[in-house]
């Protein structure tokens, strides 16, 4: 019998680089990702990470390199339907992606319908994604204008696992909340990856949020992963220069103006000029 250790990971990311023109985002990142497990991407705004997520996703196209799902390349179009399928993700701002136009049940039922995945007992299914992420006692036929963020971002996360994917990218799942709101949203994801075996990719800037959740972590600095391993050991005893001045630094919350070393005064002189333009 095959033992865990011996399985391919669940998810292979192999030697991706990724440029657009002259700027290098991405250069010859590894990593892997085991089932049930909860690997953190870590850096600054504009390292890497969310572009790492989009070449996963198959959301941008790699220059070299190639993603890995169970061992296999996700390279042909039925394998690259099939892995979308088993991969769901939850984006930053929940107000942005969401349609307003659309009910709660059509935005958790959208993946059903494209993977034809709805069929007639889909109006339960959606009754129960929305259940299992507290959202039980919303109406799906109800719009998302009245919804919190945290309401919101729960709707997102019913969404993602609709088609019953084994792991989800998590693109700052929590930045765009309020503190406590971080932590129920936290909470949630902590429930669901217990109940239903789920891996999870985080891609966040909060290191309180990676000692909470992570196995792994892997630290992005100008699109190459500088340092990784398990998550405590990183952020305990940091090996590079980078890690130890990210453990250091006092991050701004707008992923906007989110730099290393950023003095008050710059970050909020930043915060007024995004907030007036």
């Amino acid at each position: 019998m095959t033992t865990g250790e011996q399985q391919p990971p669940l998810l292979g990311v192999r030697g991706v680089s990724k440029r657009f023109g002259s700027f290098t985002a991405l250069d010859d990142v590894s990593l892997d990702l085991r089932p049930g497990t909860t690997a953190s991407l870590v850096g600054e705004s504009g390292s890497g990470k969310s572009t790492l997520a989009r070449v996963i996703m198959g959301l941008e196209s790699v220059d070299t390199g190639q993603v890995l799902y169970r061992g296999a390349p996700v390279r042909r179009r039925r394998a690259r339907r099939e892995f979308r399928r088993s991969v769901g993700m939850v984006f930053q701002d929940p107000y942005e992606s969401i349609d307003p136009r659309f009910t709660l049940g059509e935005v958790v039922a959208e993946p059903l319908r494209a993977h034809g995945m709805y069929g007639k007992d889909g109006k339960q299914r959606v009754r129960e994604l929305l259940d299992s992420v507290g959202m039980g006692s919303v109406d799906p036929d109800s719009y998302p204008h009245k919804l919190s963020g945290g309401q919101r971002q729960r709707v997102c996360i019913a969404r993602a696992l609709a088609t019953g994917p084994d792991l989800l990218v998590c693109d700052e799942p929590t930045s765009a909340l309020d503190v406590s709101v971080q932590a129920q949203i936290l909470n949630l994801l902590l429930r669901l990856q217990q109940e239903h075996g789920l891996a999870y990719l985080f891609i966040t800037h909060d290191l309180d949020v990676v000692r909470r959740i992570s196995d792994e972590v892997h630290v992005l600095y100008h699109g190459s992963v500088v340092e990784h391993g398990p998550a405590r050991a990183v952020i305990d005893d940091a090996q590079h220069p980078y890690t130890r001045k990210l453990l250091g630094a006092v991050l701004s919350d707008s992923p906007r103006t989110r730099r290393i070393g950023r003095p008050p005064a710059r970050r909020e002189a930043a915060a007024a000029e995004e907030a007036a333009g």
